[in-house]
């Protein structure tokens, strides 16, 4: 065990020291995330269903870094992988649910059923499966939970539904878990993104001509792109502070404080926007060709 070795208390580095558990490490926000708190002293334990990037990242950072592999949707495995976290390092202090896929563009009436579980699946149970076996580890010592959801989950999800679903769900399960949590001294946090540029991105939006058509739906500041580094250093910092919630970038921020009445709106215009009525009949289209 080398928790006591490496737990050092420092004003100005809160996780120096602290054991964090991220899913999704190896690649994109998680693996950013993963470095991000390495270089401010946490130990880091990186998750993800490919254990050998997850090995491949660890062993970029070194020491205080160790990869297990499982798939958040497996419920036993990821239970596992918390009891071996707690006995290499003696505790656990903040868990990050980062782990999450997104669709290709379908819409509710066409989709394969079983693309809709998988997304919920991954993104929804599987942020539920990697926080349920570490809360008792979090209240003993007073830690911090991280869900991961998005800013799509302010928006309709036209096209892309499951997605937006299940962040939404995950918003809920972070606001569950902050109130529940309080009463152990312990804390929670949601994090929101708009678009960050990552592989998924690139694969969803960049390299798919429906994707870009999507994108292009967003207004200014909504369509502005912010790096994985970028993202993972605001859910560094919430986590530094305990903060209930992060939104990033900061264009997604009145949108997320007005949603209630802008929705209304919104959705109103969608529903007449003939645009977007040819979008979505291209998108079936192609899914039923």
């Amino acid at each position: 065990m080398i928790r006591g070795l490496f737990r050092v208390t420092e004003p100005d580095h809160r996780v120096r020291g602290q054991v964090v558990l991220i899913t999704g490490a190896a690649q994109g926000i998680g693996r950013e995330l993963a470095t991000v708190l390495h270089r401010r002293g946490a130990v880091v334990a990186l998750v993800d269903v490919d254990e050998v990037g997850a090995q491949a990242a660890a062993a970029a950072l070194g020491s205080r870094a160790a990869a297990f592999g499982a798939d958040v949707t497996d419920r036993a495995a990821m239970a596992a992988v918390v009891e071996r976290v707690l006995e290499r390092f003696g505790g656990l202090d903040v868990v990050v649910a980062n782990a999450g896929i997104v669709p290709k563009p379908a819409t509710l009436r066409t989709m394969d059923p079983a693309v809709f579980d998988t997304v919920l699946g991954v993104n929804l149970t599987g942020a539920f499966n990697t926080v349920k076996p570490a809360l008792d580890a979090i209240v003993a010592s007073r830690g911090h939970v991280v869900v991961v959801s998005s800013c799509a989950a302010f928006a309709p999800g036209m096209a892309g539904s499951p997605y937006m679903i299940s962040k939404a769900a995950v918003e809920q399960l972070g606001r569950a878990l902050r109130v529940e949590l309080a009463a152990h001294g312990a804390t929670a946090g949601v994090a929101y993104f708009g678009i960050v540029d990552t592989a998924m991105t690139h694969e969803t939006l960049d390299n798919d001509d429906l994707g870009r058509r999507v994108e292009a739906l967003l207004p200014w500041p909504l369509n502005v792109r912010i790096s994985g580094a970028e993202a993972a250093r605001v859910i560094a910092d919430g986590i530094e502070r305990r903060a209930p919630r992060t939104v990033a970038p900061a264009g997604w921020e009145p949108y997320a404080l007005l949603r209630g009445a802008i929705n209304v709106a919104l959705d109103a215009q969608l529903t007449r926007d003939r645009g977007l009525h040819a979008l979505l009949h291209a998108v079936e289209q192609r899914v039923r060709g």
